[in-house]
This record gives C-alpha cells, sequence and structure tokens, in this order.
C-alpha cells in the first residue's frame, strides 16, 4: 500500500483492502473515492437473481394460510434464500472495485434499520436493502425515505398494517365492538421522525407523533386477510377503510385529506427539514471522521444536503472532500460486520461459506440484520471493541487463517492491508510469526486492522 490516504481510502470509505487494491487506487486516493459516485446504482449481477420481497410474502402468506404445516417448509427455502443472498453480498465485498457503493449500502441499510427479530420479514431483509436501499444511495434521499416507508418489510417490522384510523370504517367498528380506546399504533410516525428524519432533539411533539400516525394508517401490503375475495400478495396497498379521514396537522402544517398521497408529502417535507440535514449529517460525520463528530464538519454537509435537496451524491462527494475523513486513518473502531468482512477481502475469499460469515457474526453478537431495535447497530467503539469480542475475533481469525488463507505471502499481505500505518512492533510480530497462519492473525488481529 503506497500511503496512508490508501489505507484511508480503503478501509475509512471502502469495506477493507482486498489483493490488487494498490492498481485499483493508483496514486490518487481521494480520486479513487470521488469517482465511485455514480447515480444511479443498479442492482449488481451477484444479487440480481434472488427472489423479491413481494413473492416471499406472498408464498409465507399463501402457507400461513394453509394451516397444513407447509409454513415450516416455507421457512426453511426462504432461510436458504437468506443465508445464500448474504454470502453473495459477501463475495461481492470481496470482489466489487467500488466498495464504497457496499459501505453506504450498509450505512443506509442501518440507518432504515428492519430486523430479523420480527418472525414474518427474517429471511426477507436482503430483499429489502436490495429494493429499498441500494438503488437510492447515491440518489434522493426523499426517494429513499418513500421507498423505505412504503415497503412492506418495514410496515410490517413497526406494526403499521395493524394500525387504523379511530375514525375510519374498520377503526370505528372496531372500536365499536371491542370497546377499544384506540385502533392507531404509533410505531412506524414514531421511529420514522425519531430515526429517520428529524431525530430525537429535531422539534416535533407527541401531537406531531399522532398526527401522522393518523395520515399512514391504511398503508399496509397485500398478504393479510381482510375478508372478501382479496388478491394474496406481498406488494404494497393502501386500504382506504382503515385510513383516518379529515386533515391533519404535523409541524405546524396543514395537509388535507389526500388518501395514500398524504404521506408523501409529508415526507417530502420531512426529507427537506433543516432538522433531518443536522441529524443526518450527524450521522455521516460520526462513520466517516469520528465518534464525536466535529461541529464544523456536520455544519458542512448540512449544508450541502440542505443546498442540493437532499442528493446523496452530492453528500457523499462533500463527506470524502472532508480533510477531517482523511486525517486520523486510525480513528474508527470497526464494526464486527465490518471485521469479518475485511478478513473475507484482505483474504480474496471469492467463494464464502458459512463458517467465514455467519459463524464469527453469531458468535460476535452481530448477526446479519438482527439489530436489536428499530436504532441499529452503534457506531461509536464502545459499540465493538472489549475483552470478549477480542478474542473472539483473535480465535476466528486464527481459525479463517488456517482453513481460508493457505498459499498468501505474508509480507506481500501485510503491506497490502496495513503496511501504511503499521507501527514498528505491529511489524516485528507478524515477521516473527512461528507460521504463515500464525503471522496473518496477527496482521488481521493488530490494532490497525481492527480500525479504519
Amino acid at each position: 500500500m503506497r500511503d496512508i490516504d490508501s489505507f484511508t481510502a480503503l478501509n475509512r470509505f471502502g469495506m477493507g483492502a482486498g489483493p490488487g487494491d494498490e492498481a485499483l487506487i493508483g496514486d490518487d486516493p481521494r480520486g479513487f473515492v470521488q469517482a465511485q459516485v455514480r447515480p444511479p446504482v443498479a442492482v449488481p449481477a451477484e444479487l440480481a437473481g434472488f427472489s423479491s420481497s413481494a413473492a416471499m410474502i406472498r408464498d409465507y402468506a399463501v402457507a400461513r394460510r394453509a394451516r397444513d404445516g407447509s409454513i415450516q417448509q416455507v421457512n426453511r427455502s426462504q432461510f436458504a434464500l437468506f443465508r445464500d443472498e448474504v454470502l453473495a453480498a459477501t463475495a461481492l465485498v470481496v470482489a466489487t472495485p467500488t466498495p464504497l457503493v457496499e459501505r453506504m449500502v450498509r450505512f443506509w441499510s442501518n440507518h432504515f434499520t428492519v430486523s430479523r427479530s420480527r418472525g414474518p420479514i427474517a429471511n426477507m431483509i436482503p430483499a429489502y436493502e436490495r429494493e429499498a436501499i441500494r438503488p437510492h444511495v447515491f440518489g434522493r434521499f426523499a426517494d429513499m425515505l418513500k421507498a423505505v416507508v412504503r415497503h412492506p418489510c418495514m410496515l410490517i417490522y413497526l406494526d403499521n398494517p395493524s394500525s387504523m384510523g379511530p375514525n375510519s370504517v374498520s377503526g370505528a367498528g372496531r372500536i365499536r365492538r371491542q370497546g377499544l380506546e384506540t385502533t392507531l399504533n404509533e410505531n412506524l410516525a414514531r421511529e420514522v421522525l425519531e430515526l429517520h428524519t428529524l431525530g430525537v432533539d429535531g422539534g416535533y411533539a407527541q401531537e406531531d407523533v399522532i398526527q401522522f400516525a393518523l395520515a399512514l394508517t391504511g398503508w399496509s401490503h397485500g398478504g393479510l386477510r381482510r375478508g372478501g375475495d382479496e388478491e394474496i400478495h406481498g406488494g404494497f396497498v393502501f386500504v382506504r377503510r382503515q385510513h383516518e379521514p379529515g386533515p391533519k396537522t404535523i409541524l405546524g402544517r396543514l395537509y388535507p385529506e389526500d388518501g395514500e398521497a398524504e404521506v408523501l408529502h409529508i415526507l417530502d417535507d420531512l426529507a427537506r427539514h433543516p432538522a433531518t440535514a443536522h441529524h443526518l449529517a450527524t450521522k455521516l460525520v460520526r462513520h466517516f471522521v469520528a465518534d464525536d463528530p466535529p461541529d464544523d464538519a456536520v455544519r458542512r454537509i448540512a449544508r450541502v444536503y440542505l443546498d442540493h435537496d437532499g442528493d446523496l451524491a452530492a453528500v457523499t462527494r462533500a463527506v470524502a472532500a472532508l480533510d477531517a475523513a482523511w486525517a486520523d486513518p486510525l480513528a474508527k473502531v470497526k464494526s464486527h460486520q465490518d471485521f469479518v468482512l475485511a478478513v473475507n477481502r484482505a483474504a480474496g475469499n471469492a467463494d464464502p461459506r458459512v463458517p467465514d460469515v455467519f459463524r464469527p457474526l453469531r458468535l460476535l453478537g452481530q448477526f446479519p440484520y438482527l439489530a436489536p431495535s428499530p436504532q441499529g447497530w452503534g457506531d461509536r467503539a464502545e459499540d465493538w471493541i472489549g475483552p470478549e469480542s477480542v478474542m473472539i475475533r483473535l480465535e476466528w481469525a486464527h481459525q479463517f487463517a488456517a482453513r481460508r488463507a493457505g498459499g498468501q505471502d505474508l509480507r506481500r499481505a501485510f503491506e497490502a492491508s496495513i503496511g501504511a500505518v503499521a507501527r514498528d512492533a505491529t511489524r516485528t510480530w507478524v515477521f516473527r510469526a512461528p507460521s504463515q497462519d500464525a503471522g496473518l492473525t496477527m496482521i488481521w488481529t493488530s490494532p490497525e486492522f481492527q480500525r479504519r
């Protein structure tokens, strides 16, 4: 590796250094990063053949209604699809010449977390990411926001299909029959405001949550039984009889009754809100600069976001242009997922298997798409590094080196991955290692490799 900027380009803005990446970067690491921002982002061939979320939700719904035991077979077959797509995405990370795209997919997927903790959608989340996140990582934030909120996986995860306006046909009937106080579910509205757009200090009140939740009533999918001869499918549907009639007022703005379109207008306004710009800028600067994001960098990125109407290509270019993002190559600790993917990429593991991905992430507590809450995974060093996790990383890296990395030249592997930032002590220990496996393990578990 030529220099520290090359290390930063591949680790801070990419997914780790792989064999041959030095030639890929050339003598302009910053230009290499900027050149990867090329909208629109197409679904890569490695992922194009997998099932859509709509097909998976439909199959799940049909099997669940059958009540003949076929749901177990559907769960098994869909988990196999989930496993295979995660492995295919890992192979893509290993081989891609545009690793910034893969980092941004994971950043925005975590921002718009949908978790396997919700059983019906557990195996469909790679499809959600492929459909709602990936196409928009260099597009407009408003378009990604609308794709996410409209996606059945997000609707199911945050319970919106069960939400009914108290004055809607369905809601009023349920209140009358069951004596309920309300039929409204606020989960999706609250998380969109708190996590996805304005942020917890973004200036909204509980009444804004309620009004937004009322607007969201009727946003559902076609895999639920509602009576009649409705088609079973896994796509989005707007169920008018669940929708709360009348105008809604959110953040002081009145939205006239407009059915499904109400939410689209609200999301456009939320995407353009200064609080959203600040919230997103803070998360981006934390991810690419430091755990404690510098205020001046946050202000600069928020300004770019507002000036370009949420164009994430312009925002990403601005983040990559921050001198602060290149100042300290070891400022950030790799998450467990980042670490495992970086080891696979460093080894050039073009055919990753379950022990290369699922096993270590399960042991480390970051199983794919299993974030503990809608807040997603943390992005500070304290979220990832402790004595137990360091030992698990060490043990797995040694097993991986013994199983997968035979034939690698130790000196070349060292220089390609951490050579530009390695301390003298690290260099000494690696080249005094009693075996190639031990040397590779020392590279991959060194402080330099575990940071980005």
